[in-house]
């Protein structure tokens, strides 16, 4: 017989309370990573698959990494906390910090993001040499919001008395570094700006033939990518996570995999005072 006494009622809606609340806590354990999308979906989440695999471990937690569309879904998705953790650009990291009223936090960056360059590429057979060529020809950035791919460039060209808007024939944005590439291969652009690291990368896995398309000008060195968090991360979170990414060795196999996925040699403390003369930069440009 089925007992349906009010005590038996009472313990069943208590134990399925209990169980709800659970299935709630478990689902908040899920720590939640992504990054602006410099590169295809599919390579954003090669690069970053491991290291999301070797925080798992670190924070004994499940953590899932997602890419997102654009490079402004990535600054919405850390200040409206939906996700946990961004790597972001020297660019998006300023946009993120004055959407949020300053609450993003910088943990860490590579050690070569001290030192960040972007270069300038076009056809060899194009008789571009300098930015002064580039007047009257076609040209693309990355994506709007990105640093190495549009900030900077803008700023370096304006610099040297280029005004995108009026010495240009045509500006276009690609979204992405590879597809920046892409664009000048095709012949779609004469010319194009983007991130150092990403250009080495497809030159030495044989991506693009230099003899047909290489570099012309690299700009000045500058401060760049980061890893951020939101300011209401409990602090003793914020702190084992630092320490997990800081210790990442390329001494080790897994260490050595995820920096050479993030084509760094490896992780080192950051600040908000190194991305705030970027905030200078995009007023100056008209960009923020």
């Amino acid at each position: 017989m089925i007992d349906f006494s009010p005590s038996r009622t009472f313990k069943c809606l208590m134990t399925c309370a209990i169980l709800t609340f659970g299935a709630i806590s478990h689902a908040q354990q899920v720590f939640r990573v992504t990054t602006i999308p410099e590169e295809a979906a599919t390579e954003q989440t090669r690069k970053f698959t491991p290291i999301a695999n070797y925080l798992e471990k670190k924070l004994g937690m499940k953590v899932e990494f997602t890419p997102v569309t654009d490079y402004p879904a990535a600054v919405e998705a850390l200040v409206n906390k939906r996700v946990d953790l961004v790597w972001f650009g020297g660019f998006t990291h300023t946009q993120a910090q004055l959407r949020s009223g300053g609450k993003i936090i910088p943990i860490a960056q590579r050690e070569e993001d001290t030192r960040f360059q972007s270069v300038f590429i076009a056809k060899t057979d194009s008789g571009i040499k300098a930015l002064a060529d580039l007047k009257g020809k076609e040209f693309s950035f990355g994506s709007q919001s990105s640093t190495s791919g549009h900030l900077m460039p803008r700023n370096y060209l304006m610099e040297a008395k280029i005004d995108p808007e009026k010495d240009f024939k045509r500006t276009a944005y690609s979204g992405a570094h590879d597809a920046t590439i892409a664009s000048v291969v095709s012949g779609r652009v004469a010319a194009a700006a983007l991130d150092i690291t990403v250009w080495k990368k497809f030159v030495s896995e044989n991506k693009v033939d230099t003899k047909a398309v290489d570099v012309f000008f690299t700009t000045p060195t500058y401060f760049n990518y980061n890893w951020s968090v939101h300011a209401d991360m409990p602090v003793a979170m914020r702190e084992r996570l630092t320490k997990a990414i800081l210790d990442i060795s390329m001494d080790t196999a897994e260490g050595k995999e995820i920096l050479t996925l993030a084509r760094g040699t490896r992780y080192i403390p950051t600040k908000a005072e190194n991305y705030k003369p970027f905030e200078a930069v995009a007023k100056s440009l008209g960009l923020m």
